[in-house]
């Protein structure tokens, strides 16, 4: 099992760094789908989940071919690309998860209840309406770099791996 959390301060800044990061995230994601199938056929697991303040990055199953998968995940981070039209189609899904979100009563007032208690929160309508106004490919090329040059990373290794 390994767990790294990507931590930046950048994220927090704006409701549009979280939309710029929830969109990197996802087209992550989607460009790793077709090189990390075969991990997942031979039972390894990975998941990267768009966390608060960063990537959670977590990684398990046998841990002879662990690393190679773990370091398919970072090339992938590292030279981070994407073509307008997979930009266009993870906008479009956030718009339908970010609406989805709002129309629910107990996902809308649990937003609204951590507005109240958290410093500095950004609600979902505010994100919501950013990504509404629309993004740039440059801001997201822009942000992923501003992303990567502003990193703190925790890690977690658990189970047979030697240091």
């Amino acid at each position: 099992y390994v767990r790294f959390h990507l931590i930046s301060p950048l994220i927090q800044q704006s409701a549009e760094n979280i939309v710029l990061f929830d969109t990197f995230v996802n087209i992550l994601s989607h460009n790793l789908g077709e090189p990390a199938y075969e991990a997942d056929v031979a039972q390894l697991e990975y998941k990267l989940v768009a966390g608060e303040h960063g990537l959670v990055i977590r990684v398990k199953g046998f841990n002879h071919k662990l690393p190679l998968l773990f370091q398919l995940i970072i090339d992938y981070l590292s030279d981070f690309s994407f073509t307008p039209a997979v930009f266009e189609m993870i906008t479009e899904q956030l718009k339908k998860t970010y609406f989805n979100i709002l129309i629910k009563p107990e996902t809308l007032a649990k937003d609204v209840r951590l507005l109240i208690l958290e410093h500095g929160r950004w609600s979902m309508l505010d994100k919501y309406q950013t990504l509404m106004n629309g993004l740039s490919i440059e801001s997201l090329s822009s942000f992923v770099k501003a992303f990567k040059s502003q990193l703190f990373v925790e890690g977690l290794v658990q189970g047979n791996f030697t240091s």
